[in-house]
């Protein structure tokens, strides 16, 4: 314990990872968006960043085209997968329009928005509460024009249009009255499951024990009432950070909708043991 200026004794700080709060946005993050979180905590991909962030080169064994800033959350940062413009809505001109069609105006699309070069041509993010809308512009587009929405022809269409026309169902609506809030119904078990494998992920990447992770994401107080060898709640904990390092070390890239890891980017980061 650390001492106050007057000499009481100070509580020690808990740890970041502590608060389950700074976790709560993960539960309304798509697969790409998940994705992202379990690579920017890969150490190997951390030192890509930092040592390598001008190497074209340097994201693709990442199935990234350009690398994007580790310390940026999925609310903020803005990853090109490799695959980005096969799953994005793509804003062309569009070269039979009516005289009651909309035009393109980027300052009223609903949200915050992020626009960058992807190495190939401009992406746009924007983003509001419940929803994310990703879109590829056509280099030919202009603010001011009739454009049109399309989507890249595939060999099993089924659900990937089904989410595309969701999401446009959704821009639609955002930009005729833009939400300031959302309610989501109680979280289901596999959000709740996410949550807390992004925060046994982090509490092991700070070298907690299992049962120091265990502490923090459920109490003390059922940690004491049921911590030994073979306790389901010690299996639960160890299953969770098992599951994050296996999402780290190449899980992510299914969720990215990715092709599997080779086996050079396998050997990347090896599993540490836990800590008891």
């Amino acid at each position: 314990m650390a001492d106050h200026a007057d000499g009481q004794p100070q509580a020690a700080q808990p740890p970041p990872w502590h608060a389950s709060a700074a976790y709560l946005y993960a539960l309304h993050l798509d697969a790409a968006a998940l994705a992202w979180e379990y690579l920017r905590r890969h150490p190997g991909y951390r030192l890509a960043w930092r040592m390598q962030a001008t190497d074209a080169g340097a994201a693709r064994p990442w199935g990234l085209r350009t690398l994007e800033d580790p310390t940026l959350d999925a609310r903020e940062a803005l990853p090109h997968w490799l695959n980005t413009r096969a799953h994005a809505i793509r804003v062309v001109p569009d070269d039979n329009a009516g005289p009651d069609d909309c035009p393109f105006e980027f300052w009223r699309l609903p949200g915050r928005k992020a626009l960058q070069h992807d190495g190939q041509g401009l992406v746009l993010a924007a983003r509001w509460p419940g929803c994310c809308a990703r879109m590829v512009l056509a280099p030919d587009l202009q603010d001011g024009m009739p454009h049109a929405f399309a989507v890249r022809a595939c060999r099993a269409p089924g659900s990937r249009y089904r989410d595309m026309a969701a999401e446009l169902d959704q821009l639609t609506a955002a930009c005729q009255a833009e939400p300031l809030a959302t309610t989501q119904p109680r979280p289901c078990p596999a959000a709740l499951q996410t949550l807390h494998t992004l925060q046994a992920l982090d509490a092991s990447q700070d070298g907690a024990s299992l049962r120091e992770i265990a502490e923090g994401l459920f109490g003390a107080t059922d940690v004491a009432a049921d911590w030994h060898a073979d306790s389901a709640l010690r299996a639960r904990v160890r299953r969770l950070v098992q599951r994050g390092r296996a999402l780290v070390n190449g899980g992510y890239r299914e969720l990215a909708g990715l092709g599997p890891l080779s086996a050079t980017q396998q050997g990347r980061n090896r599993p540490t043991p836990d800590r008891p």
